[in-house]
């Protein structure tokens, strides 16, 4: 029992106790010591690093200009070289085959993601090496420790099997992994290291010999492209395919020994045989890329240009394009160049940009972008008029409208074709493109208005300077670009919403309404097929592949155009010289349609969707040329019964003095109001034939107010005039209406 223990006894187990906690608190205080040493050295260590770390920064880590403009799958575009001419491809891990980063990490680095930047095992192996050999017999490098050869210019192109270079490397390994992550380094070296000539990086690697992204690589180029940056000058596979057959079997042999692939999976990947094309550029889209890149480049904050462009552009399909263009060019007369956009009605997106014939000709101003070019449109415009006329009520689609010559204020249009057609419907005008009942419309609408609706669509019409909207625009007067016609060209085919070409995945979605849901689906209808309610609506043909299309040639032949939509794309064409020298014979249906068609025959099709007509459009029947719904007529008598689209329940009656000659207004033909006449050489005298369009009974012609002949309406007047002079000519008829014009006469009196 306790009681009963010796007292001497219990103070030596005190004194055993005392001497216990004595030797504990004594290794408590040893440890104590021991961590605070340690935390010390590692502080003094850390701010050594810190110290050293802001005395001998990393070099600024960039892409040395080198650039690439990529295709919306990643495909390149263009290549841009870096100051020392060194092409690269900006990557990330995930970008790339995991075939490649098992052999870069088994055959590089198998402690990549366990090491500081350094492996102290790999270097006291050749610290020992070094010391017994006197010289470095294995480098020991990390995977981190070669971006730093990469990245730092005092170690580029220097001997690497040096003391200095080695604790130089080490050095900026160790600063790698303080400033970046794992994954950041792993990148860095996949986009720098060596593979080949001015080839850098292993996306540029693939692309280059093997034709392929890097994500795609198989086992045998996964261990072909590991092992090219060892000599990347001896390694070549298109100078030296033996040499980096051979380099790449030593991989593939590593990789079985270290039982990371089979030998049956090394055994296959040996079978493929190193063959690679010689190194060349490969572009596609080079105008669409100078472009992008330019605007890559203004849009950065800090200057200069991305290292990686992306674009909207489907590479198969710009391939397409450029071929189709190819294919042409030779039958083109000399300097004639064209420009091809095709764009996705849902998302804006450009697919194919081609902004000239052929990019290596110079001789056809190659490196001139016609995409962007302002140039006269024609008659391309036309399809918007008819659209806002029907928005505001003027007509529907068989409304009757006059081809006759007519003189607007003194301003007197022709047909391409030299030729009238006399009274003639909305959609026939319209599919017809004829410029005097287009020119009639736009002075009903007005210039002003309708350049208004034309802007807020994206087309901005260019005028000379210091000119106003005038009835010119709408065959061709103010210049305008490929790229804005096809983004207005989309609303036909999205309710009457334009949108503006994104070349640029991130740019903005920027829509507008350029006329009305009901509009759009009437115009479309007419280029489609004619516009007759009471035909089948789709005549022939898959419906996504309808087309609706219309074209336009500006003054002397100068520019032929073709655009035109689907229910996927909106395709615009343009053929001529970009130096503006005419092109005769060269108009819109003979040279650009022809090629618009090719390009949507060649285009995907996609999902069909199904064509619902707005509730705003109805079938009606109309009796022509009156242009009253049946049954709705005043007199009650309707001449011919034809179907029509009416829309918002309005069907307008013609215009006043087209179905009844009595009541518009008479107009003055075949002398121009302004005009200055001279005799043709050799005569001493001008003869003039004019006439009058929408006379009724008998007219009185007036010279000078004095009358000068008279007779039944319809037949022209022949007018001789021996003088020099200012004349003023007037017309009139039995119900009191009148027409004049001002002319002069010039080198007649000698």
């Amino acid at each position: 029992m306790e009681h009963g223990r010796n007292p001497r006894s219990r103070r030596q187990a005190s004194l055993n106790d005392a001497a216990a906690c004595q030797a504990g608190a004594s290794r408590a205080r040893r440890w104590r010591r021991r961590g605070i040493f340690a935390a010390s050295a590692l502080s003094a260590l850390a701010a050594l690093l810190f110290a050293l770390d802001r005395l001998y920064p990393l070099p600024p880590i960039d892409s040395g200009g080198a650039a690439v403009v990529v295709a919306a799958d990643g495909t390149p575009l263009r290549n841009y070289p870096s100051r020392d001419g060194i092409w690269r491809y900006p990557v990330q891990p995930d970008q790339v085959s995991p075939h490649y980063l098992e052999t870069l990490l088994t055959y590089e680095d198998r402690w990549f993601y366990w090491h500081p930047g350094v492996n102290p095992v790999a270097l006291a192996r050749a610290g020992w090496q070094w010391a017994t050999n006197r010289r470095i017999v294995s480098g020991g490098s990390t995977l981190t420790m070669q971006v730093a050869r990469l990245i730092d210019p005092q170690l580029a192109g220097k001997p690497s099997r040096t003391m200095s270079a080695k604790l130089r490397q080490a050095w900026r390994a160790v600063q790698l992994e303080m400033h970046y992550s794992k994954d950041e380094i792993l990148s860095l070296y996949l986009t720098h290291a060596p593979m080949g000539g001015i080839v850098e990086g292993v996306e540029m690697g693939a692309r280059l010999w093997l034709g392929k992204p890097a994500r795609d690589l198989g086992p045998a180029e996964a261990a072909m492209l590991t092992a090219l940056p060892q000599a990347p000058s001896r390694l070549r596979p298109d100078r030296h395919p033996e040499a980096a057959q051979a380099a790449r079997d030593k991989v593939l042999d590593r990789m079985a020994e270290l039982g990371r692939w089979s030998p049956a999976e090394v055994a296959d990947a040996k079978i493929e045989t190193v063959i690679a094309p010689p190194l060349r550029a490969r572009w596609l889209a080079p105008l669409a890329a100078q472009r992008l890149l330019l605007e890559a480049g203004g849009a950065r904050r800090a200057g200069g240009r991305p290292p990686l462009v992306t674009s909207t552009l489907d590479a198969d399909m710009q391939a397409s394009v450029e071929q189709m263009l190819l294919d042409r060019v030779d039958n083109l007369p000399p300097k004639v160049s064209m420009a091809v956009l095709v764009m996705d009605n849902d998302t804006l997106e450009v697919k194919a940009y081609a902004g000239s014939a052929d990019f290596s000709d110079d001789s056809r101003y190659s490196h001139v972008d016609m995409v962007r070019g302002v140039r006269s449109p024609g008659s391309t415009l036309k399809p918007f008029l008819y659209a806002q006329a029907l928005d505001e009520g003027l007509i529907h689609s068989e409304s009757l409208l006059i081809d006759a010559p007519m003189s607007f204020g003194g301003y007197a249009p022709g047909n391409f074709q030299a030729a009238f057609a006399g009274p003639i419907s909305v959609a026939q005008a319209l599919q017809r493109s004829l410029n005097v009942p287009a020119v009639d419309l736009l002075d009903r609408v007005g210039p002003a208005s309708f350049a208004s609706v034309m802007l807020a669509g994206g087309v901005k019409l260019r005028m000379p300077a210091g000119a106003e909207p005038n009835l010119s625009l709408i065959l061709g007067g103010g210049g305008t670009t490929l790229e804005e016609l096809v983004g207005a060209y989309r609303a036909l085919a999205r309710d009457g919403i334009s949108g503006r070409p994104r070349l640029r995945p991130e740019q903005p979605l920027v829509e507008s309404r350029m006329m009305s849901p009901g509009a759009a689906w009437i115009v479309r209808d007419i280029l489609e097929g004619g516009g007759h309610p009471d035909r089948p609506f789709y005549q022939s043909g898959n419906p996504g592949r309808q087309l609706a299309w219309k074209t336009g040639t500006s003054f002397g032949f100068r520019d032929a155009w073709a655009v035109g939509v689907t229910d996927r794309w909106t395709i615009g064409v343009w053929v001529g010289r970009p130096d503006g020298t005419p092109n005769p014979g060269f108009f819109g249906a003979n040279v650009a349609a022809p090629l618009l068609q090719d390009i949507v025959a060649a285009l995907p099709e996609g999902a069909q969707q199904v064509r619902v007509r707005p509730e705003t459009v109805q079938a009606v029947v109309t009796c022509w040329p009156l242009g009253y719904r049946l049954g709705s007529e005043p007199s009650g008598a309707c001449p011919e019964q034809r179907a029509a689209w009416m829309l918002n329940e309005t069907a307008p009656p013609s215009f006043a003095g087209y179905a009844d000659a009595t009541q518009g207004p008479l107009r003055l033909g075949g002398v121009a109001n302004g005009s200055v006449l001279r005799p043709v050489p050799g005569m001493q005298q001008v003869a003039l034939d004019v006439d009058v369009q929408g006379a009724e009974g008998e007219v009185w012609w007036m010279l000078d107010g004095r009358v000068a002949s008279h007779g039944a309406a319809g037949h022209p007047f022949n007018l001789v005039l021996a003088h020099d002079g200012r004349y003023t000519l007037t017309v009139m008829d039995t119900h009191g209406r009148h027409d004049s014009v001002v002319f002069e006469i010039a080198g007649v009196t000698p």
